[in-house]
C-alpha cells in the first residue's frame, strides 16, 4: 500500500520543529548522483569584487562538478585568457582555480581586470560571475607644509584630513603624538569625510599635534598626516599682540568674541541630494558652527523616522537608517539651534535597488518526453532587465531547441529529449548591479535507485519521533512506498508521515514500532527497494533525585541519584558542581549513584547536578547544598531574592541569542527558578512578555528569537517566598528582517452588493510581520471557471473589494502576507461568494389542503436554485383572513400573518386558523438579501368548528315560579348555529344539586322564560351553543326565585274591588333585615373563597383581561420556561378594541384544555422558534402584523415577529 504524501499542513508540536527543519535541508540538498551524466554546476567561486593583497599570490577560485568531469576555461576583460602562454599562471588540476605567482616576479597591477570562468562538458557549460580583480592600495600622504593655525577664542574651525585614495577606502581617526584619541563632543567632532570640525574653539583646544590617521585594513597598514598646530588666543592676548606691532598713535582694540546664531559647516547651502542603495546604511550628516554650540535635530518631512532602524551618531550630527528601503525615500531636514536662532537644511534622499532575487532558477531533471520550466524572477529599482543565456551564449544566438520556448522570465520546456540538456544562465541587471544564476536541464532516463545504505539500524527513545531515511533518485521521479515486516503489512497514513524526500516519519514511536521497514521506489523504468531496521529503547529516568541539603561546616553530606535506563544501552553518570566539574579534591567521593562530600566547607555550597547519559538520551537532576556555621547565629532574614544583574548578550545570531546574568542574593532561601521576559521596543514598547523559565542553578539561557524585533531582556529570580524585582533591561538586540512565517487568519469572501466580492481578513500584528513593508497579496478566481488567479498587492489593511463580479458566484480566495524581504508560505484557499440579489422567481404550483377547522397544509414547488441568486434562507408564507367577495376592497387593512420555513422546504403547516373562515395566502422564497416575488394568491375555506361560549347570560324578572334568561350569541360562532342547549338544576341549602333538566332552544332566540319553578329556590344554569360540528363551551349562571309576591294583583280581581293585602312591608321587618345581612355576609365569604379557588385552579383574573382591552384569543401566553414568545396582533383599522366577553377565560396555568381544541401548537412546535419536525413541516415563526398594501398586491418583506398561536386552537 502506497503511503501518500499528506497534502494538509498540520500544526506541529514544538519538539518536531528541529526535525522538520532538518528534513527541509535534506530536500533542498537532493542532487543528481555524481556517477550519472549531468551538466556542470559551479560549486565555488571568488567574490564579484575581489580585492587582493599585492604582497601575496593571486588565487581566483572556480570549482565545479559534473559528469563527465568538466573542463575549465577563462576570459579576461571579455576575451579568452590563454593561461598556457603566461608562465606565472597555473590552473589547479581537476579544477578551474587559477594561481598567479606574483611573489617571485611580476606585479599585481598587471593582472587587474574582469575574469570569468566557464566549466564545460558534453551536457552544457556553466559560467561564473564576472570577478573584478583589483589589488588593494594604501598610498602615502602627499608631502605638504602645514602652517600653524592661530584664531580667536569662539571662532569655528575645520581641520582637513583629505586622506589618500585607497582600495578599499581607509578608516579615519584623529590622535595625538602619544597615539591617544582626541576627545570629541557636541562642540568638536569628526565628519564622515574625516575632517575635524570645531563649532567654536576654546583656549584648551591649543595643541601642536592634531594628527589624522588612515588605517588600511586590507594591508594592515596605517598612514598619518603631518601634525597640525592650532593656537587659540584670548581677547587680552590679541590686544597685547596688536599693541606690540602698532605705533602709539594708531588705534587698536580687539573686541570680545560675540555670540552668534548657527550656520552649517557641512553640507553647504539650503538643500542637497543623497542617493543610497536598498539594504545599505543611509548616513546623513549636518555639522554646524555657532556660539553657544548648536544642537542638531532631525525630522522627516511628510513622515516619521522609522522606529528601531534609526540611530544617531556623532552627537546626533549623523543620522543613520539601517536596512534602508524604497519607503525611506523622501526629504529629511536637519535643524541646528542655539539660544540666538535656528537654521535648517533639507536633504532629498532617493533609494535605489540593485537586483535581488524573488525566485532564482533551480536545476531541472526530466525524463524524455516530459515537460518543465525554469523561472527567473528578480526585482530592483529601476526594474532589472532579465536576459537568458544557454551554455554561456546569449539565447538569441544560441542553437535552436524545438522543445524550448521563452516567455519573459520563464523558459518553458515541452517533450524534451536528451539533446535538450543544457545549462541556462539567468542575468538580472540594472545600473546598480547584476545577478547571475546557473540552472541546468538534464534529460535522463534512469530507473529508481535508493541512496540510503542498506540495513541501516535506527535506535530511538520511546515516545519520540523516528525518522527512517530513504534517499532516492530516478527519472521520471519515482513514487515511494513503505511497508513494514516481512509480510509487507501496509502502513496507515494516519500514523505515519511520508516526506517528499522519501523519509518516513513516525511522530510518536512506540515499542510496537520496532521492526523492519522496506522502502520501495518505482517509476516506469523499474523498481528499487531497501530495508532498514528500527529499535525502540526505554527512556532514561531518574527515579530518585538528589535532595536539597543544609549542613554545618565540617560535617559530611551525601547526595543520591538512582537511574533506570534501557539495559541495552550504556549508562554514564556524571556529577557537576555549579554546571562545572567537581573540584579535584579527595573530599569528594563518587560511588555508583552516590556523591559524598566530607569535611564540608563554605566554598562547597552550590548546586550539584547528576547527569545520566546514554548514547540516545540524557537526563539530569539537581540539588542545592547550603553550608551553615556550626555555632548558633542570629536568625537569618528570609525574603524574596534580590534582582539579578550584569545581563549580557552573546552568540548573537539571526534567530537566537545567549543571555547570561549574575544572580542577586537569595536572602537565605534558595532560588528555585529564573523567569526571563522580553520587550519589543519596535512594536510594543513598554510591554514585557514571558520568554522562558530556567532552573535556579542556571545562569545562562539560549533564547529563540523572531525576525525584525528589537529585543530587550530582563530576568527575575523566584524562591519559595516569591518573585524578585526585575533586573535592569539588557542591551537592545535588533534581529534581521525575514519573510513572514504566517498568513492572515479569518479570511472570508462575502458580497455587500450584487456585483462585488468583499474579501476580509485579520491582519498580522507587528510582531508577526517579520520585517518592514508589510503588505498582502490578495488572489481570487471563480471556483467553477477556468480563469487564472487574479491578484493585487495591497497595503497593511484588512479588506479588499472586487468589483464587477457576477451575482452570487462561488470564488476561491487566498490572502498571502509579504514584506520587503519576501513572501509568506503559500496560503490556504478558502471559498466565498459574490454579493446576493433578490430572488427572481416565485414558488409555483401552490395548493392548500385543509386538515381541519384550525389547521391547513400548504404545498409548493421549489424555485430553481439559479433564480435564488443567494443563500437560500427558506420560504415564507403570508396568509390572512378575508371576507368572501370583498377581498380586494379591504385589502389595504388586512392583518397578515407570516410563517417562515427554513431550508429547501416544499410544504408547511398553518396552525391556529379560525374555523368557518375565508383565507388567502401566497408564498415567497427568501435569501440573504430579502424576499422574492410573491406567488399568486390562493384562497381556501376552513370548515365549521364548535362555537365559543355565548357572550353573556343574564337572569331577569324573577318571580315565584319563573325566571327569564337573556343572552348574547357566541362571539365566535365558528359556523352556523343550530340550537342552544340549556341545562339547569336546583341547589338546596346544603349546596347539593338536584335533578338536571335538559332543554333545547332554537338558534334564533336570545331570550327564554322558564316557568313552573319552585319558589324561593336557587337554580344553577348551564348554557352553550351548537353547530353542526358539535357543542361549544358553556357559560354558567345562578339565580333565585322570589320568596313571596307583594303588590301584585291577580288577573281576575276587578278594578272596582278592594282586597286586603296579606303583604306587609317586609323591608321594615327586623327578621328580614337580619336575614339579608346574613345573606350578604355569606355572599362575601363565597366570593372570597371563589376568588382564592380561581387563582389556584387556573382561571385568569377578570381584572387582568379588562386591562388588556383585547379579545381573549390574543392574550399573551407565556410558558414559565419561555417556550412561547408574546403574540402580538394588530386589528383592522376599522375595528375598535373589543371589551372582554364573559365566559371566555383562559386557564391561568396558560395551557389549553383538550376539550377546547383538537389541535394544539404543542403537536406542531419545536420550542422557542416554533418549528415543526420533518413530518410536521412547521419550522417557521408565527407572527401577526397589520400590513397596508397597494391595490396591485405587492406585500411587505419585513421580518415576522415571534408570536404565540395557542389561543387560535380554541
Amino acid at each position: 500500500m502506497q503511503l501518500k504524501i499528506m497534502p494538509k499542513k498540520k500544526r506541529l508540536p514544538a519538539g518536531r520543529v528541529a526535525l522538520i527543519l532538518f528534513l527541509c535541508q535534506m530536500i533542498s540538498a537532493l542532487e543528481v548522483p555524481l556517477d550519472l551524466v549531468q551538466p556542470p554546476t559551479i560549486t565555488q567561486q571568488s567574490p564579484k569584487d575581489y580585492i587582493i593583497d599585492p604582497r601575496e599570490n593571486i588565487v581566483i577560485q572556480c570549482e565545479a562538478k559534473g559528469k563527465p568531469p568538466p573542463s575549465f576555461s577563462w576570459t579576461r576583460n571579455g576575451t579568452h585568457f590563454d593561461i598556457d602562454k603566461d608562465p606565472l599562471v597555473t590552473m589547479k588540476p581537476g579544477s578551474g582555480t587559477l594561481t598567479i605567482n606574483i611573489m617571485s616576479e611580476g606585479k599585481a597591477e598587471t593582472y587587474e581586470g574582469v575574469y570569468q570562468c566557464t566549466a564545460r562538458n558534453e551536457r552544457g557549460a556553466a559560467i561564473s560571475n564576472n570577478i573584478v580583480v583589483r589589488p588593494s592600495r594604501s598610498p602615502l600622504w602627499t608631502k605638504e607644509k602645514l602652517e600653524p593655525i592661530t584664531l580667536r577664542n569662539g571662532q569655528s574651525l575645520v581641520l582637513p584630513c583629505r586622506p589618500p585614495l585607497g582600495l578599499p577606502p581607509p578608516i579615519i581617526f584623529w590622535m595625538d603624538n602619544s597615539f591617544q584619541r582626541l576627545p570629541q563632543s557636541e562642540r568638536v567632532s569628526q565628519g564622515l569625510n574625516g575632517d575635524l570640525y570645531f563649532s567654536n574653539v576654546l583656549p584648551e583646544d591649543t595643541r601642536e599635534d592634531y594628527i589624522c590617521y588612515a588605517r588600511f585594513n586590507h594591508t594592515q597598514t596605517i598612514q598619518q598626516k603631518q601634525p597640525i598646530s592650532v593656537k587659540v588666543i584670548s581677547v587680552d592676548e590679541l590686544n597685547d599682540t596688536i599693541a606690540a606691532n602698532l605705533s602709539d598713535t594708531e588705534f587698536y582694540s580687539a573686541k570680545p568674541n560675540r555670540e552668534r546664531p548657527p550656520t552649517f559647516l557641512t553640507p553647504e547651502g539650503n538643500t542637497s541630494n543623497k542617493e543610497e542603495l536598498r539594504g545599505n546604511v543611509l548616513s546623513l550628516e549636518c555639522i554646524a558652527e555657532g556660539l553657544p554650540t548648536p544642537v542638531i535635530y532631525w525630522i522627516k518631512e511628510d513622515g516619521t523616522l522609522p522606529t528601531n532602524r534609526t540611530f544617531y551618531r556623532n552627537f546626533k550630527k549623523t543620522l543613520q537608517i539601517i536596512q534602508v528601503s524604497e519607503a525611506d525615500s523622501g526629504n529629511y531636514q536637519c535643524i541646528a539651534k542655539n539660544a540666538l536662532g535656528a537654521i535648517h537644511h533639507t536633504i532629498s534622499v532617493t533609494v535605489k535597488a540593485a537586483p535581488y532575487w524573488i525566485l532564482a532558477p533551480q536545476n531541472l531533471v526530466l525524463s524524455p518526453g516530459e515537460d518543465g520550466s525554469l523561472i527567473c524572477r528578480a526585482n530592483g529599482n529601476p526594474k532589472p532587465r532579465i536576459s537568458w543565456l544557454s551554455n554561456g551564449v546569449p539565447i538569441e544566438i544560441a542553437p535552436d531547441d524545438p522543445s524550448r520556448k521563452i516567455d519573459g522570465d520563464t523558459i518553458i520546456f515541452s517533450n524534451v529529449q536528451e539533446r535538450s540538456s543544457a545549462v541556462y544562465q539567468c542575468n538580472a541587471s540594472n545600473e546598480y548591479g547584476y545577478l547571475l544564476a546557473n540552472a541546468f536541464v538534464n534529460v535522463l532516463a534512469e530507473p529508481p535507485r535508493i541512496l540510503t545504505s542498506a540495513n541501516t539500524l535506527y535506535q530511538v527513545i520511546a515516545n519520540r519521533p523516528a525518522l527512517l531515511d530513504c534517499a532516492f533518485f530516478g527519472s521520471p521521479l519515482p513514487t515511494i512506498e513503505w511497508f513494514k515486516g516481512a509480510k509487507g503489512s501496509a502502513l496507515r497514513d494516519d500514523i505515519y508521515v511520508l516526506h517528499e524526500n522519501g523519509t518516513l516519519e513516525i511522530p510518536v514511536a512506540q515499542k510496537d514500532s520496532t521492526g523492519t521497514y522496506t522502502c520501495v521506489a518505482r517509476n516506469k523504468l523499474g523498481m528499487a527497494k531497501n530495508e532498514v531496521h528500527l529499535e525502540i529503547k526505554d527512556p532514561t529516568r531518574i527515579i530518585k533525585q538528589p535532595e536539597y541539603a543544609v549542613v554545618q561546616r565540617g560535617s559530611t553530606v551525601s547526595f543520591e541519584c538512582k537511574v533506570k535506563h534501557d539495559h541495552t544501552l550504556t549508562l554514564t553518570i556524571t556529577w557537576l558542581k555549579d554546571n562545572g566539574e567537581l573540584p579535584s579534591d579527595g573530599r569528594f567521593t563518587v560511588d555508583k549513584d552516590h556523591l559524598e562530600v566530607a569535611d564540608v566547607r563554605d566554598s562547597d555550597g552550590g548546586a550539584y547536578t547528576c547527569v545520566a547519559n546514554t548514547t540516545l538520551d540524557m537526563v539530569s537532576a539537581s540539588a542545592v547544598l547550603s553550608v551553615v556555621a556550626p555555632t548558633p547565629t542570629p536568625a537569618p532574614i528570609y525574603d524574596v531574592p534580590n534582582p539579578p544583574f550584569d545581563l549580557e548578550l552573546t552568540d548573537q545570531l539571526d534567530k537566537s541569542v545567549q543571555l547570561s546574568w549574575t544572580p542577586g542574593d537569595d536572602n537565605n532561601n534558595p532560588i528555585i527558578k529564573f523567569i526571563i521576559e522580553y520587550e519589543d521596543a519596535m512594536h510594543e514598547a513598554g510591554l514585557w512578555h514571558h520568554q522562558t523559565e530556567v532552573p535556579g542553578m542556571q545562569t545562562t539561557a539560549q533564547l529563540k528569537l523572531s525576525p525584525y524585533v528589537n529585543y530587550s531582556f530582563r530576568v527575575m529570580a523566584v524562591n519559595s517566598l516569591g518573585r524578585s524585582l526585575p533586573s535592569e533591561p539588557s542591551e537592545q538586540y535588533l534581529t534581521k528582517a525575514a519573510e513572514p512565517d504566517t498568513n492572515p487568519m479569518a479570511v472570508e469572501g462575502l458580497g455587500s452588493e450584487p456585483d462585488n466580492l468583499v474579501i476580509t481578513w485579520k491582519p498580522l500584528n507587528g510582531f508577526e510581520s517579520n520585517g518592514p513593508g508589510l503588505q498582502y497579496k490578495v488572489s481570487w478566481r471563480q471556483k467553477d471557471g477556468d480563469d487564472e488567479w487574479a491578484s493585487v498587492v495591497v497595503a497593511n489593511v484588512s479588506k479588499y473589494i472586487v468589483s464587477g463580479t457576477p451575482t452570487f458566484v462561488p470564488y476561491l480566495i487566498k490572502v498571502q502576507a509579504l514584506n520587503d524581504v519576501g513572501f509568506a508560505p503559500e496560503p490556504a484557499v478558502v471559498m466565498g461568494h459574490s454579493g446576493e440579489d433578490l430572488p427572481m422567481v416565485a414558488p409555483g404550483n401552490v395548493h392548500v389542503n385543509v386538515v381541519n377547522s384550525t389547521l391547513a397544509e400548504v404545498n409548493w414547488d421549489p424555485v430553481p436554485l439559479k433564480s435564488i441568486r443567494g443563500h437560500l434562507q427558506g420560504y415564507r408564507i403570508y396568509y390572512w383572513k378575508a371576507q368572501e367577495g370583498s377581498l380586494k376592497r379591504n385589502r389595504r387593512h388586512i392583518e397578515k400573518k407570516i410563517l417562515t420555513f427554513q431550508g429547501n422546504k416544499t410544504h408547511g403547516m398553518l396552525p391556529g386558523l379560525e374555523p368557518f373562515s375565508h383565507y388567502a395566502l401566497n408564498v415567497r422564497v427568501v435569501n440573504g438579501k430579502g424576499e422574492g416575488p410573491a406567488s399568486p394568491d390562493r384562497v381556501f375555506n376552513t370548515p365549521e368548528g364548535v362555537p365559543s361560549a355565548p357572550s353573556s347570560l343574564k337572569i331577569i324578572n324573577p318571580t315565584l315560579d319563573s325566571l327569564t334568561l337573556e343572552w348574547d350569541p357566541p362571539s365566535r360562532p365558528n359556523g352556523i348555529l343550530t340550537e342552544y342547549t340549556l341545562k339547569y338544576q336546583p341547589i338546596n341549602s346544603t349546596h347539593e344539586l338536584g335533578p338536571l333538566v335538559d332543554l333545547k332552544i332554537p338558534a334564533n332566540k336570545t331570550r327564554w322564560t322558564l316557568k313552573n319553578l319552585n319558589f324561593s329556590t336557587r337554580y344553577k344554569f348551564y348554557f352553550y351553543a351548537q353547530t353542526a360540528a358539535g357543542s361549544g363551551s358553556q357559560i354558567t349562571e345562578e339565580a333565585v326565585t322570589t320568596v313571596d309576591e307583594a303588590g301584585i294583583l291577580p288577573p281576575d280581581v276587578g278594578a272596582g274591588k278592594a282586597m286586603a293585602s296579606r303583604q306587609v312591608d317586609i323591608a321594615t321587618q327586623g327578621w328580614f333585615i337580619g336575614l339579608m345581612c346574613a345573606v350578604a355576609l355569606l355572599i362575601l365569604i363565597l366570593l372570597i373563597v371563589c376568588f382564592i379557588r380561581r387563582n389556584k385552579g387556573g382561571k385568569y383574573p377578570v381584572k387582568e383581561k379588562e386591562d388588556a382591552h383585547a379579545d381573549p384569543e390574543i392574550q399573551p401566553m407565556k410558558e414559565d420556561d419561555g417556550t412561547f414568545g408574546e403574540y402580538r396582533s394588530l386589528e383592522s383599522d376599522a375595528e375598535d378594541h373589543k371589551p372582554l366577553k364573559k365566559g371566555s377565560r383562559t386557564p391561568s396555568d396558560r395551557t389549553v384544555k383538550k376539550e377546547d381544541s383538537d389541535d394544539s401548537l404543542v403537536d406542531y412546535g419545536e420550542g422557542v422558534n416554533g418549528q415543526f419536525n420533518e413530518d410536521g413541516s412547521f419550522i417557521g415563526q408565527y407572527s401577526g402584523k397589520k400590513e397596508k398594501e397597494p391595490a396591485e398586491g405587492n406585500e411587505s418583506s419585513e421580518a415576522p415577529s415571534p408570536v404565540n398561536a395557542m389561543n387560535s386552537f380554541v
